[in-house]
């Protein structure tokens, strides 16, 4: 038996690409964008109520690592890359039918759109579902996972005085917090765990209309290089 979905809206993401999206959501709080609703939902009926809900669950497609032969297995990011785990132990991006879920906080509430935050959704994800956090139900206080029993260990995030100075300038113009989305990200590491970078290796990222360059001095510590427009490279 097979069912079809349609998505109910699409998101408007700070991350244009998957490197450096965070893992999971809440771990960069300045990471914004906007869920625009597609008919019949775009009337302002559907959402009527949220404005009284803080945060919303998210159901939505991996729409860019679809596959038509499901995974039984993965290599979590988790775990290094390098360790097979069944794939409904993780929440890898190789789902069988490429769904996903995240807990965004919800901003403001329009007719037909969501600000949200705290995402880890990239630009143009298609959303399937809408519904609000229950604190008193979706807490668990005696909850447990010892393969994710804590969040990942931060890296530290420098700045060259041009870097940093660039940044604060898009940030004006955007009117969004480039600088910490930036710090946020990058602390989380996102190159591959198994990965010893070269200090002469240069790693790069877009955020909104801008690509962030930086380096690893040492193996523990990031170095952002240069912030410049997209249409410049």
């Amino acid at each position: 038996m097979t069912y079809s979905v349609s998505p109910i809206g699409f998101v408007r993401s700070c991350f244009k690409e998957k490197f450096a999206i965070p893992r999971q959501p809440q771990l960069a709080p300045a990471a914004r964008g906007v869920l625009e609703l597609v008919a019949p939902f775009d009337q302002g009926d559907a959402v009527q109520g949220l404005e009284q809900v803080s945060h919303v669950w998210l159901l939505f497609l991996f729409h860019q690592t679809l596959e038509e032969k499901p995974r039984l297995k993965v290599r979590p990011p988790r775990l290094g890359g390098n360790k097979s785990m069944g794939v409904f132990a993780t929440r890898a991006t190789h789902r069988p039918n490429g769904i996903g879920q995240s807990v965004v906080k919800l901003d403001k509430v329009e007719a037909n759109r969501l600000w949200i935050s705290g995402i880890d959704l990239l630009d143009g994800t298609p959303i399937l579902d809408i519904k609000p956090y229950v604190p008193y139900a979706d807490i668990i206080d005696t909850a447990s996972n010892s393969i994710a029993s804590a969040p990942p260990s931060l890296i530290p995030v420098q700045w060259t005085d041009s870097a940093l100075q660039q940044a604060q300038g898009h940030a004006q113009r955007l009117d969004e917090p480039l600088v910490e989305l930036i710090e946020q990200c990058l602390a989380q590491d996102p190159r591959p765990a198994y990965q010893i970078p070269a200090p002469e290796r240069e790693y790069g990222a877009q955020f909104w209309d801008v690509d962030v360059r930086w380096h690893y001095p040492t193996p523990d510590l990031i170095r952002v290089l240069e912030v410049i427009p997209v249409s410049n490279l």
